[in-house]
């Protein structure tokens, strides 16, 4: 049997028990119809959470609290607890306002002291009057929800870096010559990357403000677990998927003792007795979110391991060798190895790594029990029991033929990108590694490639390298055949007349160039506007969608000749389809010469009133009577269509007023003029 070694620290710190006390104290003390809620998880335990919430305790979102809030009264009031990990400075001000809004809606603080100094650090410098001098930084993980807690309490220019690789290069960018830096570092923050990032800031700046914020429980826990890592065979770590310090022991642990085995909760308790039987030592940790009695749970199980070497005695057993491939169904499946029934005396495992060189994949996304996988054998130990397989090396063959195939057939693949490293992306297919470079990405030179992460992309495997499997890929050989299909597509569809709707992409002196869809076009300045223009941006605007047709081509030299404005649009075109000879139209004087005034009827269209058409006598020149801009009505009395030119009247009105006048009965007139 193994020797267990449980660490003396292991479990909840003083500051999640606290939080977990309070919750259960009012549990047992609450009043009849209360209701209790957490914001957010209490504390990174999977388990506990599941726990809280069948007993009714629910976790709610920041954005639930007004309507809790408005449905309390004295037979239902609402108490809210905070987690351990604290809450940004937004939600604090709405849980105060609801409070003294609503008198049965109550809150808890459950934040932990350490985390709470975090918040008063920032605070105090934030970027008030005086103080903008500040820049504040982080080390820790940005979306931790202590660290987007406490960083919303500094209002000024603020970072957060993850270590002390990305502290160095981000700080190359800042000005550090006219403000102050401020450090902290995330509670569970590891205290050798604490060190270092502290070495690379004095190293840029001396008068930056230092604050050791790791809490001293973190710190000699993660002492604990390295020296139990370096004395034990094996070692497990517990805690919650979420748990920030429970990842930081498990990186400890890893480093330290290569055979460390996660386990987050109950559910993973089946690994525990296998790993166990594997190993002589085992040193048992636990992050600071998990409960006693699921350390106590692992412990025993892990102690009630039978003598494996009486299991081989009584079980057939069916020699494995190693290099040997086999095939085993899944028994267990986690998200760090697969666990197969070889129908041996041993048990496969497969380690995560080694089934896949995708990280992208998920075990438990990927498996199922009962599934069938064919392996290698690693590793043999008939005393242990058990069988170390690698998927790779039976599916590289496969698959490295699936690449090379690829590459002979000019085979268009698809796969999302997995990283963007140095010089280019990595996408995987195929079970392999592809690596695509910067030049090949199809992102312009020097343009920034992290936006692909993460999304799907077609490419072609332009080079394969053996020995070692490597392949490389281009994004751009894709798009640039694309390219040439639209393109060739469209010389193959366009004609003159055709409509086409595109961007304008670019414009000079001369016009503008619209693109039709890979295919660029140009509409000379002439063909803009009816009126006369100085350039095209008095009529159109970079990104603009317009709708043009073609004019004219050239297949051969791949010039296209646009046209915009159509006979539709041409201001003569709607005058004479509006206007006739008699018509009267309500005209705006718009310049004046010493022979008349010209006036506009429509825009793009102008009347001439001569100067012997202005008055019924005899006037000087048309200001006498005239003003710039001034409305005035009058009568067509020419269209001329060859040469597009139209002569007003405002006499011709005049006589007809002084006619209809004249033809009144002296009465009528004499009324008239009384009337006026």
């Amino acid at each position: 049997m193994s020797e267990v070694i449980v660490a003396a620290g292991a479990g909840f710190c003083p500051g999640v028990r606290t939080a977990t006390d309070r919750l259960a104290h009012r549990m047992r003390e609450a009043a009849p119809g209360e209701r209790l809620y957490t914001l957010g998880h209490l504390i990174h335990n999977e388990d506990y959470n599941r726990d809280l919430e069948a007993a009714g305790v629910c976790a709610v979102g920041a954005e639930e609290l007004p309507a809790i809030a408005a449905a309390t009264d004295a037979h239902r009031p609402a108490t809210v607890f905070i987690r351990a990990h604290g809450i940004p400075k937004e939600t604090g001000e709405t849980l105060e306002r609801l409070r003294a809004a609503y008198p049965y809606f109550f809150f808890e603080d459950c934040t932990c002291p350490f985390v709470a100094k975090l918040h008063r650090i920032a605070a105090e410098h934030s970027a008030r009057e005086g103080r903008a001098r500040y820049i504040f930084l982080c080390i820790g993980s940005e979306h931790h929800p202590e660290v987007e807690g406490f960083m919303s309490c500094f209002e000024g220019e603020k970072y957060v870096f993850p270590d002390a690789a990305a502290l160095e290069e981000g700080l190359k960018g800042l000005n550090l010559s006219k403000k102050v830096p401020v450090m902290v570092a995330q509670t569970t923050q590891k205290l050798t990357e604490w060190k270092k990032c502290q070495k690379v800031l004095k190293k840029l700046c001396t008068n930056a403000f230092i604050f050791d914020t790791i809490c001293n429980v973190t710190d000699l826990r993660q002492t604990e677990a390295a020296k139990l890592a370096r004395e034990c065979d094996g070692m497990i770590v517990i805690g919650g998927k979420e748990s920030s310090n429970t990842a930081k022991l498990y990186e400890i642990c890893r480093s330290l003792c290569p055979d460390t085995l996660r386990v987050t909760g109950r559910a993973e308790l089946p690994l525990v007795k296998p790993f166990a039987l594997t190993h002589r030592k085992v040193g048992l940790t636990a992050g600071a979110s998990t409960p006693s009695d699921i350390i106590e749970e692992v412990h025993k199980t892990m102690s009630e391991t039978e003598n494996f070497a009486e299991l081989l005695d009584s079980t057939p057993i069916k020699t494995l060798n190693t290099g040997e491939i086999v095939s085993g169904t899944v028994m267990h499946v986690t998200d760090t190895e697969l666990q197969l029934d070889l129908g041996a005396g041993v048990t496969g495992y497969i380690k995560a790594e080694r089934v896949t060189d995708d990280p992208s994949v998920k075990l438990t996304e990927a498996y199922k029990v009962g599934d069938v996988v064919e392996a290698k054998v690693i590793r043999v130990s008939d005393v242990d029991g058990v069988a170390e397989l690698d998927k790779r090396r039976v599916d590289s063959g496969k698959n490295w033929a699936k690449i090379v195939a690829a590459k002979e057939e000019g085979t268009v693949l698809e796969a999302p990108v997995a990283d963007v490293v140095k010089g280019g992306l990595t996408v995987f297919v195929f079970g392999n590694r592809v690596f695509i470079p910067a030049s090949q990405s199809g992102v312009p030179k020097d343009g920034d490639l992290a936006p692909l992460k993460g999304t799907t992309v077609k490419f072609k495997i332009i080079e394969t390298k053996e020995p070692g499997n490597k392949a490389i890929g281009s994004i751009r050989a894709v798009l640039r055949e694309e390219r040439r299909a639209k393109e060739e597509e469209f010389w193959a569809s366009i004609e003159e007349g055709k409509t086409y709707t595109g961007a304008v992409k670019s414009m000079t002196s001369y016009g503008a160039f619209i693109d039709l869809g890979g295919v660029d076009g140009m509409v000379h300045t002439s063909e803009l506007s009816w009126k006369r223009i100085k350039s095209p941006a008095d009529v159109l605007s970079i990104g603009d969608t317009v709708t043009v047709f073609v004019k004219s081509f050239d297949k051969e030299k791949k010039r296209i000749s646009l046209g915009y404005k159509t006979e539709e649009s041409n201001p003569w075109f709607i005058f004479t389809n509006n206007y006739q000879v008699g018509d009267v139209v309500p005209v705006k004087i718009v310049s004046m010469m010493p022979f008349g005034a010209f006036a506009e009827i429509i825009d793009g269209v102008d009347g001439l009133i001569h100067i012997s058409q202005i008055a019924m006598t005899r006037i000087g020149k048309p200001a006498d009577v005239l003003e710039i801009g001034q409305n005035v009505d009058a009568k067509i009395i020419e269209i001329d269509n060859d040469k597009q030119k139209v002569s007003l009247s405002i006499r011709a009105l005049l006589e007809e007023v002084a006619a209809a006048e004249a033809a009144m009965p002296e009465d009528m007139v004499a009324d008239e003029q009384t009337a006026e």
